[in-house]
């Protein structure tokens, strides 16, 4: 179930596979999920240029690609911490690992993903932890970013429809930021979803969040659908005014986000946020909303509820 590999030029790389998907992990820096993908086909994760780097005062943070954590809100530079240092990874089972990063310098944060595949289809489960160690605790929200592959189209669902006269009251919160553009080619808003997608012409930077009621949001490329699955915990203080879901495009780069509330962690304490992955092959979303939603409605119905 597991073996060590190499990997976009990452030489200790750990590979879990059930026959059906494959999941690659590194122990060279993160934590970060690098791989996602049918047993023989196409990384429905994205890599990032081995150049590309951020620079603050704290040293250069590189992208990498794939899944990481982070936390939320975003922030300079503690948002950029550099995690290029070995993490620990202990192998919980057949199927699951723990990786562990040192302790951050100055934050203080320590960062550590549970990865476990089922042992058949291609269900994932990731936990996310964040602990506060040093003198002071924190107040933050577990963010789980996935880079994917370039050429799709993130999905994200709307709240169910209901007319003016069964309800008066906003569905959720849709969240603008200062650069987002809504009448972009990128962005298509319909009825029932939202959709991004990417387009390598088009570098200038497109975001969007909400308040995802809906427990999942997905991404669709070449005939493959990815599928994450997390919670909305109605009552709780989400970043970014209210956001649990995110996703940002610019050229060829996408990203698709969760989040969980924001959380007041003392010193030793946890935060705690869960995802669930799946994917399906040889989808055809056609090219309207209704194909897309015919497409999706017995997938996301088979889904199992998220534990």
């Amino acid at each position: 179930m597991v073996r060590k590999v190499a990997f976009a030029n990452l030489p200790n790389c750990r590979r879990l596979s059930n026959g059906t998907v494959e999941v690659i992990v590194t122990t060279d820096l993160g934590p970060r999920i690098l791989a996602y993908r049918f047993v023989g086909g196409d990384n429905i994760l994205g890599l990032c240029p081995p150049k590309a780097k951020v620079t603050t005062e704290l040293g250069d943070w590189r992208p990498i690609g794939g899944h990481r954590l982070w936390t939320a809100p975003e922030a300079i530079p503690r948002s950029y911490v550099p995690d290029d240092d070995e993490i620990a990874c202990q192998k919980l089972g057949p199927n699951s690992l723990e990786l562990t990063q040192p302790i951050e310098t100055p934050t203080d944060i320590q960062k550590q993903m549970i990865v476990t595949l089922d042992p058949t289809g291609t269900g994932v489960t990731i936990l996310h932890r964040i602990t506060k160690w040093g003198l002071w605790g924190i107040n933050v929200a577990p963010w789980a970013l996935t880079i994917m592959n370039p050429g799709g189209s993130v999905i994200i669902p709307q709240e169910p429809y209901r007319s003016h006269d069964e309800e008066l009251l906003p569905a959720r919160a849709m969240v603008l930021w200062h650069y987002t553009d809504l009448g972009d080619p990128r962005f298509t808003l319909g009825k029932r979803y939202l959709r991004l997608r990417t387009d390598a012409a088009l570098p200038e930077p497109q975001k969007i969040g909400v308040a995802n009621k809906q427990g999942w949001a997905a991404y669709y490329r070449d005939g493959t659908l990815f599928v994450k699955q997390f919670a909305y915990l109605k009552g709780r203080t989400y970043p970014d005014d209210g956001c649990n879901c995110e996703t940002y495009t610019a050229g060829n780069f996408i990203e698709l986000e969760s989040l969980g509330p924001i959380h007041a962690i003392e010193v030793g304490q946890s935060a705690e946020h869960v995802e669930r992955w799946s994917l399906f092959k040889d989808v055809n979303i056609g090219l309207t909303e209704d194909s897309l939603d015919a497409a999706l409605r017995p997938i996301i119905r088979s889904l199992p509820p998220l534990k």
